[in-house]
């Protein structure tokens, strides 16, 4: 089974991906890290109005097998979080592209997305 890549996304080397909207940014965890994580009980992530920075922990994912820091794939203002991971986290893992979204952010620079990998590269990366 490959894990789901989807060409209209930009990815971080930690797993996130960042899909542009406009002047907004959709970010979540993709699906190859929702695998290796297992089933997600909990999500930690910033309230509205908080700055995020680019590379720098945002907030938290917890599985049954771990607690891993999600990486803010670019600088920016959180404007919306998905306040229906509170009750189902699981949507992280059934639906990371989707319904599994995190935070929607009003990028500080757009253009910082030009510093992520494209589909060919995350999945190069999560080849090996």
């Amino acid at each position: 089974m490959s894990d789901e890549v989807s060409a209209d996304l930009h990815y971080t080397a930690e797993h996130e991906w960042v899909r542009a909207d406009g002047e907004l940014f959709r970010i979540g965890i993709t699906d190859f890290a929702q695998g290796q994580l297992g089933d997600v009980v909990f999500v930690d992530l910033p309230e509205p109005g908080s700055q995020i920075e680019q590379g720098q922990s945002f907030g938290e994912v917890e599985s049954t097998k771990s607690v891993s820091d999600l990486y803010a794939p670019i600088t920016g203002t959180v404007e919306r979080r998905n306040d229906t991971l509170d009750d189902r986290p699981e949507l992280v893992n059934d639906d990371p592209y989707g319904e599994g979204w995190l935070v929607v952010v009003r990028a500080a620079d757009p253009a910082q997305l030009d510093d992520l990998l494209d589909a060919a590269g995350y999945q190069t990366l999560t080849a090996g």
